[in-house]
């Protein structure tokens, strides 16, 4: 038992380094995240990323010698590295992070590419969005601002659920810039009510509060049976 944990343990805490040696390397790619499957005939690494061509590099040369990083200082039997591109990107917390960030270090005015994010992640269909900016903005004091729309949730169930957080770092002449985002992504909400209007009789009218997601659950659960 103590060796299936250390096991499962370890092979954690590879993915963790994997997936922090690939962020910092490839944050220009628009790096998005890791999967790291266990094969007979070696292992299995999928990469996420906005932009795939940058990791593969030219004539694959770059994931080459990503495949031998891999063997060598991570312990990987055999690296079969596989890029894709992420499906919904703006929806994704770590690249529209990345983004922002290459944004500012290209010199952008912070406030401009924040809003400029907020917009592409509202009209891919986010329930809510929070855009948190912090460093040296104006002065050379620093402070943080925050742009904060529709609905995104700091604690419950939603949190795991539906609630994507990133965090990129920026490295501008003033110091570090750091770049929080929250994206909640689209789901029917199960707290998500409507007023309808019922008529009672002539002239009579009556409110009723409904769940919509609860009656939505019931009729499957209806159809089921």
């Amino acid at each position: 038992m103590v060796l299936v944990k250390k096991y499962f343990l370890q092979r954690s805490m590879t993915k963790v380094m994997v997936d922090e040696y690939l962020a910092k390397q490839f944050y220009n790619a628009e790096y998005a995240g890791v999967e790291i499957v266990k094969t007979p005939i070696g292992t299995r690494v999928i990469i996420y990323a906005g932009r795939p061509a940058l990791i593969i590099g030219k004539g694959g040369k770059t994931i080459k010698q990503l495949a031998q990083m891999l063997e060598r200082y991570f312990g990987l039997d055999n690296p079969q590295i596989t890029v894709t591109s992420v499906e919904n990107p703006e929806l994704n917390a770590r690249v529209m992070a990345f983004r922002l960030a290459i944004a500012l270090e290209k010199g952008y005015h912070f406030r401009r590419a924040a809003f400029i994010s907020m917009r592409r992640i509202m009209n891919a269909g986010a329930l809510g969005a929070e855009i948190i900016i912090s460093g040296k903005l104006t002065s050379e004091r620093a402070k943080y601002e925050k742009l904060k729309e529709g609905v995104v949730y700091k604690s419950g169930a939603f949190l795991d659920k539906i609630v994507d957080r990133a965090i990129a770092i920026a490295m501008l002449k003033p110091g570090v810039y750091g770049v929080e985002i929250l994206i909640t992504k689209p789901m029917k909400s199960v707290d998500k009510i409507e007023l309808r209007e019922q008529p009672k009789g002539p002239g009579e009218n009556m409110v009723t509060v409904t769940n919509v997601s609860f009656i939505e659950e019931s009729q499957k659960s209806g159809e089921q049976k």
